[in-house]
């Protein structure tokens, strides 16, 4: 009498999707491209006659080669939609998990529901370093991120890339050097959570002076409309122009209610209108000063942090 082998859990191939989310997220900046990218892997895997399931060692280790194939496509044609997008693109900001109000699209589900919560917030989630990654070439960044960040070993790279293992070696060098140039080191977070609610007042009380104090002289602010809301199309430089956009910003908007949240796993602001969610700001802090601000204005980037999506 044979015995059918049972062939992989379900439950199994399954538990691979936080993993997966995590990878696919590092990879495009972006919680709703990452989620299709791995929907695309699980579609691939389960169209698969049940034999040949069985006959695949470590469905984990295929799911990977596949999702990082399918996130290496996508990260091709965003580069061209990327040179068509209104203003500055920056990648989607991830609320912490207790603060995740709805799943995609607001909407709710036990498959949908908290993304956050399946995405791990530590240094390779935070806004600097994801726009770090959006500097490199499609290979260079799925390179780096699966070695260093993810520690697989460049033959199992250079399954993805289709490259060969010394070539993502130097995708990843390549890579790591962009890091280096571009990165300097983060602010603990209690010392950047300090400095945010500072900066969080001062923008409250409408002190140009005290905002001007708290940012680098050479400080840059960058905003992302995506031509779907009003934002700065081109960065805003030096502390006292950041200051006085903000105060014509606080402004030209009644009722704008400041919180402190944690955004990307660091210390941001959100700011709110009539309860609903209309920018996410991003903050870098070297020696005591912002030196960077990323603030996400397009709705559709914002769906996570309004209860019933951002309108």
């Amino acid at each position: 009498m044979s015995i059918t082998p049972a062939g992989p859990e379900p439950s199994a191939v399954f538990g691979e999707r936080r993993r997966l989310i995590n990878l696919a997220y590092r990879l495009l900046g972006s919680v709703t491209e990452a989620e299709d990218a791995v929907q695309e892997a699980y579609a691939r895997w389960y169209a698969m006659p049940r034999r040949q399931q069985e006959a695949i060692e470590s469905p984990g280790a295929w799911l990977t080669t596949v999702a990082g194939r399918v996130c290496l496509d996508m990260l091709g044609s965003a580069r061209a939609r990327r040179e068509r997008y209104v203003g500055a693109w920056i990648p989607e900001p991830v609320p912490d998990r207790t603060e995740w109000i709805g799943g995609r699209s607001g909407a709710g589900g036990a498959e949908q529901a908290d993304p956050a919560d399946r995405i791990t917030l530590d240094e390779s989630v935070s806004m600097a370093f994801l726009v770090v990654l959006e500097s490199m070439t499609p290979a260079e960044r799925v390179a780096f991120v699966l070695h260093d960040v993810f520690r697989y070993p460049f033959a199992e790279v250079a399954a993805i890339v289709d490259r060969t293992p010394a070539a993502c070696r130097q995708l990843a060098s390549s890579a790591r050097r962009r890091v280096r140039a571009t990165r300097a080191p983060a602010a603990a977070t209690a010392a950047q959570a300090g400095l945010v609610r500072h900066f969080k007042e001062a923008w409250e009380a409408g002190d140009i002076g005290a905002l001007v104090g708290l940012l680098d002289p050479e400080a840059t602010m960058t905003a992302d409309g995506g031509g779907l809301v009003g934002a700065v199309l081109r960065p805003v430089e030096g502390a006292m122009r950041i200051a006085r956009y903000l105060i014509h910003i606080a402004d030209t908007a009644p009722g704008l209610t400041l919180l402190e949240r944690a955004v990307n796993g660091r210390p941001g602001l959100v700011a709110q209108h009539a309860g609903v969610t209309v920018t996410v700001a991003a903050f870098d802090v070297t020696e005591a000063r912002v030196t960077r601000i990323w603030a996400v204005r397009n709705p559709e980037k914002l769906r996570a942090w309004s209860a019933g999506g951002a309108g």
